[in-house]
This record gives C-alpha cells, sequence and structure tokens, in this order.
C-alpha cells in the first residue's frame, strides 16, 4: 500500500517528494527527496509492499557500447602519478583479494575507471573480496567512538551524517589509511549530478520528469543538515576537522559521492522492522560501472564482501555491478548517468496521483459529482491507496503499483451505490475480477470507464513536458545533431524520451 513516507526505487535520504518503488543495490536514502538509497540496498526488485519495490536481479550483459556513470579524470588528490599502483599496493596490504584474472583500468571501461576481465570468467567466479575491516564507515573510522558517544546528536532524516563526518575527517587526516582508496574517486568539484547544474538549466531540461523537484527538496535537506548538526559538530571538534573541510559546499559534494558510491547492507528477513543499515564506502566494489543487465553481483558475508561473476565473462570485456534496478530518472538523479533508450528495462514513467484525481474531476458536470468524487478520493486515502506526493508508478511490461492503480480506477469509477456498499466495508469486499487485473497487456481488456480515466491521465501527464515525443524523436533520429548537444542535454534527453515511450505505449493500450 501507499505511504506517504515511502517514495522511488531510487529515493535518496536528503529528500523526500513522490512515492516511487524502490531499488536496491547502490547509493543510500529512502526518497525522492531525502538522499538516495545505497548500494546493496534489497529496494530493486519486483514486488510492491508498502511502497518498496523489488526485483531480482537482471540477466547480466558481457559487454557495453556506451558510458554509463560518467567518472571525470583526476583523482580526488591529484597528486599520485598512477593512483591505480598505489590502489592495489594498499589493497595487499589490507587483505583486499582480486582475483588475478580481473584488472583496476581505465582502458576498455566505458567510464573512467572499471575493472576489465584479463582472462575469461566463468558464472560463480570470485572476482575480488573486501574484508570488512577495509570497508569505510562510521564503525571503522578513527573518529568512530565519538561518532558513536555522540549519536543522539547525529540523528538526521537522510540517517547519513556518521557516515559523511568519517569521510570529512578521514579527507584531511594526514595519515589516514584510506588515502589511497581516496585517489582513485572522481573529481569532487566535477560530478554530474543534477543538483550541481544551474536551476534554470535543470528545470529547462528536466521539467515534468520529476527530477527537478526531487533535487529541490535535496538541496533544502543538504542545507539544513549542514548548518543544523554538520557544521556545529565540527565546530565543537576543532583538532579533528580542519577549516578547510567546514564547508558547505565540500558536504553537497560528499553527499552527491556517498548518494552515487557508498553501499547499503540489505537486512536479514527477520530484521525487517529494525531500521536500515547505514551506508559505507566498499573499496574495489564502487570501481565497478553499471549496467542494468549486469554481469557480477555484490555478496554479503560475516568476513567480508565478495563480488561474483553471475555470467560468463569473455577475456577483455568490462566487470558490470547493477547499482539496483532504477529508472533512467533515478539514474540521472543519484549518479548522474542514465543509459540510453532502450538499454535500461527497468525505466519507468509516473503518473501523479493528484493528475488521476484531476482527470476524474474533469469528467464531473454538477457539485454533487465533484463533492461525491472528492469523497472516494479521501477514502482511497484512508485505505492509503494514495496520496497528494504519491505517483503510479508504470514499467515497460508491468504496472510496479498494479495495487494502488487498480484500486483507484475501481472507487474512482464504480457507481455511486457501489461505492456505498464498497466503502461501508472498508474496501475489502473479494470482488477482484480477471479482467480488472492492470498488467500491461491486460489495459486494452479494462472496463472503458477505467481506460478512459486513465488514457486521460496519461495526456495531462504528457502536456508537464516542455517537447513532445516527435521532437525527442527527431533529435535521436539525428546522429549529427545528437551529437552537437552537451553532455546534459543528451542525458535529459535520454530521461524524457524514455518515459514518453512508455505513456504513448499506454495512450495506444487506452485508445
Amino acid at each position: 500500500m501507499f505511504s506517504e513516507g515511502m517514495t522511488s526505487p531510487g529515493a535518496n535520504p536528503h529528500s523526500s517528494s513522490a512515492w516511487r518503488p524502490q531499488p536496491a543495490s547502490r547509493g543510500p536514502g529512502a526518497e525522492a527527496g531525502t538522499y538516495a538509497p545505497p548500494r546493496g540496498v534489497a529496494w530493486d526488485a519486483g514486488s510492491v509492499s508498502a511502497g518498496l519495490v523489488t526485483r531480482g536481479a537482471g540477466c547480466p550483459r558481457t559487454m557495453a557500447t556506451r558510458a554509463k556513470r560518467r567518472r571525470v579524470a583526476g583523482p580526488a588528490g591529484g597528486g599520485n602519478p598512477d593512483p591505480v599502483a598505489g590502489f592495489l599496493s594498499w589493497c595487499r596490504r589490507v587483505g583486499l583479494e582480486l582475483s588475478p584474472k580481473v584488472a583496476v583500468s581505465r582502458q576498455g571501461t566505458v567510464a573512467g575507471y572499471g575493472m576489465v576481465a584479463q582472462e575469461s570468467v566463468q558464472p560463480g567466479e570470485l572476482l575480488f573480496a573486501v574484508p570488512r575491516a577495509a570497508l569505510l564507515s562510521q564503525h571503522t573510522c578513527s573518529i568512530s567512538g565519538l561518532l558513536e558517544r555522540e549519536r543522539g546528536a547525529l540523528q538526521s532524516q537522510s540517517g547519513w551524517v556518521p557516515l559523511l563526518l568519517a569521510l570529512l575527517h578521514e579527507l584531511q587526516a594526514p595519515a589516514s589509511p584510506w588515502s589511497p582508496y581516496f585517489a582513485l574517486w572522481p573529481e569532487l568539484g566535477r560530478l554530474e549530478h543534477p543538483m550541481f547544474w544551474p536551476e534554470e538549466q535543470r528545470r529547462q531540461l528536466l521539467q515534468g520528469t520529476g527530477v527537478p523537484e526531487a533535487v529541490e527538496k535535496d538541496l533544502a535537506n543538504i542545507r539544513s543538515e549542514y548548518y543544523s548538526i554538520v557544521l556545529p559538530f565540527m565546530e565543537a571538534h576543532p583538532d579533528l576537522f580542519s577549516p578547510r573541510v567546514r564547508s558547505p559546499e565540500l558536504y553537497h559534494q560528499l553527499v552527491a559521492l556517498v548518494m552515487a558510491y557508498s553501499f547499503q547492507e540489505p537486512l536479514e528477513e527477520e530484521e525487517d522492522e529494525k531500521e536500515p543499515n547505514s551506508p559505507l564506502m566498499v573499496p574495489a566494489a564502487d570501481i565497478l560501472n553499471h549496467l542494468a543487465n549486469h554481469n557480477a553481483n555484490l555478496e554479503y558475508s560475516p568476513n567480508c564482501l565478495r563480488m561474483v561473476a553471475t555470467q560468463p565473462i569473455p577475456k577483455g570485456h568490462e566487470i558490470f555491478n547493477t547499482y539496483g534496478q532504477m529508472a533512467n530518472w533515478q539514474l540521472i538523479h543519484m549518479y548522474g548517468f542514465v543509459e540510453p533508450y532502450p538499454d535500461n528495462t527497468d525505466d519507468t514513467a509516473d503518473i501523479q496521483m493528484v493528475t488521476v484525481r484531476e482527470a476524474a474531476l474533469q469528467g464531473t458536470k454538477v457539485e454533487a459529482e465533484r463533492l461525491l468524487l472528492y469523497e472516494r478520493w479521501d477514502f482511497l486515502c484512508k485505505l492509503e491507496m494514495v496520496g497528494e506526493e504519491g505517483a503510479f508508478v508504470i514499467g515497460r511490461e508491468e504496472v510496479l503499483t498494479e495495487e494502488e492503480l487498480t484500486t483507484t480506477l475501481k472507487v474512482l469509477c464504480m457507481p455511486a451505490e457501489e461505492f456505498r456498499e464498497f466503502k461501508d466495508q472498508d474496501g475489502w469486499a473479494d470482488d477482484k475480477k480477471e479482467e480488472d487485473s492492470l498488467t500491461i497487456t491486460n489495459i486494452p481488456k479494462l472496463k472503458a470507464s477505467w481506460r478512459q480515466l486513465l488514457r486521460k491521465s496519461v495526456l495531462l501527464t504528457l502536456q508537464t513536458y516542455a517537447t513532445d515525443l516527435k521532437t525527442e524523436q527527431d533529435l535521436l533520429s539525428n546522429k549529427e545533431v545528437y551529437a552537437k548537444l552537451s553532455w546534459r542535454e543528451q542525458q535529459a534527453l535520454q530521461v524524457r524520451y524514455g518515459q514518453k515511450m512508455i505513456l504513448h505505449q499506454l495512450l495506444e493500450l487506452t485508445s
């Protein structure tokens, strides 16, 4: 059921906007505006439950042809002429074991540093193992005791403050044991998340996608968290945090880095009621680039984290992890890149819940009908099927919020007397019929009133974009024109186009 506090498949703890299904493997968070879920979270999989969508991992692909996560040249430290050699030496010292069949390299990867197979790899083979002592978290950093003692004062909406303070301290500590690991980080001042785009550009390129609204909430929460919790803590411990790291800009950059590069260990089944695990940095694992159809997967064990091949990887091919089953709007929001159409099989489009209400209101003729519609809507809210900031999530092959959308169409379209009966039974009437099943293939078989309301809702959603589908198709089909677009323009175009293709598929199915 819909829960206003639970959102996106790539939601992040520094934001809190519309409900969307949740991805799982990389990048921390919980809502489309509370930062984003770290890799490894069990949000990336296919059943909708309490606002979380979980799906199984997709079939890996052995080779990619386009850049995924855009890494920029130059490590964060910038001083090491051979950061890979320094990192590998550090790996040996801390017991991080890399298979002789793999190599960390910029050659043969889709984007910046990646991992490439030097020999053929078979499914099930161990690619590398990271001992838990080599993980960087609030529990392993050199100020872990202080962070634990001050845990109550460091609580925040995102839940990331302890890790971010650990990073701020270790970055400026001259003898930090993680310095060789930091040398492989991207250049913080050149991250490509939309939160670093000028506001006008962000709104112009991503209007209608949901990203600008999520970013605005992120930015407000980041500012609040920094000035109310982080800065006072650093000022209270000036011996641990030099003036150069007491910077809102640096904090902003580290939030984006944690959003894109951290992992979150999934809870065990019996721990479902517990708070999610804190995000952590996993050296080596965060080097891998992303594909929806990946060929490796991170496994958690008591002593170490293991990256294991999930399908054959030929010699010379790149090794890809998955950051979770994420739509392109989530990828660009949290990681600063997208998968070009039609590569991202996990892409989705949203129909805002209030848009369906608006479409239904357009069909009312008198005040009594409008009042009855609002009564129906209030009842759906009571059932926790809808909310003012929620969204129905549509994938290419499935409706990820099937229960919520089915119930909403049913309640808004049923005759008045039937609604009274349904309401008296608190919505528990067990009368679901096969023709009411809201799968993509079954949409043409829905009741005419359901299809009409869904169609009107899609048309209203398409009006929120600044351009139409044909404009996007013309840009994508003209390789010369597309090549002249900036990186941001290309990425935003892919987000818009993927969403519009899903929405136009709905138009065809409801016609």
